[in-house]
């Protein structure tokens, strides 16, 4: 036998889903993918970039939390209530957390950057609690959110500015939340004012064209493409299949949304790049997207795998996926109309959905591919609306969000550009990101 680890050998292995969770023949689980845990810090001084955090309980018989993050200038400016972004984490649906190193440093930095309260939610994970439970815990905290109960929420921010976002399983956990809010009679109203997905899970029964043409040889993918057909039987404990409703977008649901933009980012080299694109282009066809799909943003990250933006922040690319991110929350009326963005930008995305199309760019740079290896175990300024004044809060928070922060390297990702193509770009763009409204 062939040993792959300190205790297992590949006759050992049930389910290889590398390089996020093995299940053994005796029954024993391995979550590969993980970062150590997070304390959360209600010192927005002695804590990261001046964001204070903590912890809340949910739903306490299913064992649904969140982690809270609001930014330390909240309870300084009385005119202005915040943002709220209701984050789901990645993970495949069956590893990560809301209170790891990973998310807790990226939801630290969408507080600060977007000046929003985030509320990253610690939902139920696979096989242990087979989907749809992540999914029931996700309508649950979104209905806990909407209701206000806990001060943070309370005294800074502005319900009507409700955001929903997610990565990876997280994406496709977003876009199931606001399909049902679209639908559920007892939503009690929650209005959506923003989605975004990024990098998110979604397959079917059959593969798009584009898929079929990948040559897994010579374009890796963190995302192995023959392991894609497992993922959703054994995080469903075998109660579904690929043919499942839930695993898909289809054209009636994106239709019937009533969020008012959507921003949905995909990365060059991910393999589900394709079902990204295939949703963007749903969602540009739909009447709540407005004349030619103008409140559908599409955001590329050339050069890029899944995932990159957790585990290398720093990268320029990252800096600029997030600031595509802060600039969706914080979009007004009054922000300038993009530049034209050649046809030829996407081809993914012509034949039947492009025969009307008028792309837009917003961030354009040069290319900048990098190599990613994936490592075994994981150590690891916006211009918002205005809402009603928030309430006067004594204890005011001192701001500081213009702390430096150190360069350090930490996660799964090794980035190494290649020696023919390291060419400077000028400004404080250094990376390539394409952010369209398709």
């Amino acid at each position: 036998m062939m040993h792959t680890g300190k205790n297992a050998v590949v006759g050992d292995v049930a389910i290889d889903l590398h390089p996020f969770i093995r299940k053994y023949n005796d029954g024993r689980i391995e979550r590969i993918l993980r970062s150590s845990f997070v304390p959360p810090s209600e010192d927005p001084i002695g804590g990261a970039r001046g964001v204070a955090t903590k912890d809340v309980v949910i739903d306490e018989r299913n064992g649904v939390s969140a982690r809270l993050f609001l930014p330390s200038g909240a309870a300084t400016d009385a005119h202005r209530r915040l943002p709220i972004v209701v984050y789901f984490h990645g993970g495949a649906f069956c590893t990560e957390s809301a209170f790891c190193r990973t998310y807790h440093r990226y939801a630290t930095s969408l507080a600060s950057r977007a000046g929003a309260l985030v509320v990253s939610v610690e939902y139920r994970l696979a096989p242990e609690h087979p989907v749809p439970a992540a999914h029931d815990d996700a309508w649950a905290a979104l209905r806990w959110v909407a209701s206000l109960p806990d001060p943070w929420l309370a005294n800074y921010a502005c319900p009507d500015r409700m955001f929903i976002a997610g990565d990876s399983a997280g994406g496709h956990i977003a876009y199931r939340t606001a399909v049902r809010a679209s639908r559920e009679s007892d939503g009690g109203g929650i209005d959506i004012e923003g989605l975004i997905i990024i990098q998110p899970y979604f397959w079917g029964p059959h593969m798009l064209p584009s898929e079929m043409a990948w040559d897994n040889d010579s374009e890796s993918s963190v995302i192995d493409p023959d392991k894609l057909a497992n993922f959703w039987p054994f995080v469903t404990s075998g109660q579904a299949g690929n043919d499942d409703p839930l695993i898909d977008t289809s054209s009636d649901e994106v239709a019937s949304q009533t969020c008012q933009r959507a921003l949905v980012a995909v990365a060059e080299k991910d393999f589900l790049r394709y079902r990204g694109l295939h949703l963007a282009a749903l969602m540009r066809g739909c009447v709540w997207a407005g004349a030619g799909g103008h409140n559908v943003t599409l955001v590329e990250s050339e050069g890029e795998d899944h995932g990159f933006h957790l585990y290398s922040p720093l990268r320029a690319t990252s800096r600029n996926l997030m600031e595509s991110v802060v600039q969706f929350i914080n979009q007004s009326a009054a922000s300038p109309r993009p530049r034209p963005w050649p046809a030829s930008v996407v081809p993914e995305l012509h034949g039947e959905y492009s025969a009307s199309r008028t792309r837009n760019v917003l961030l354009s740079v040069p290319s900048r591919p990098y190599h990613a290896v994936f490592l075994n175990g994981l150590d690891m300024k916006a211009r918002p609306r205005r809402c009603p004044r928030p309430t006067a809060i004594t204890n005011a928070f001192t701001p500081s969000l213009d702390k430096k922060v150190s360069k350090k390297s930490f996660g799964l990702f090794l980035a190494r550009a290649k020696p023919n193509n390291l060419t400077a770009s000028k400004g404080p763009l250094s990376a390539s990101v394409k952010c369209c409204t398709i």
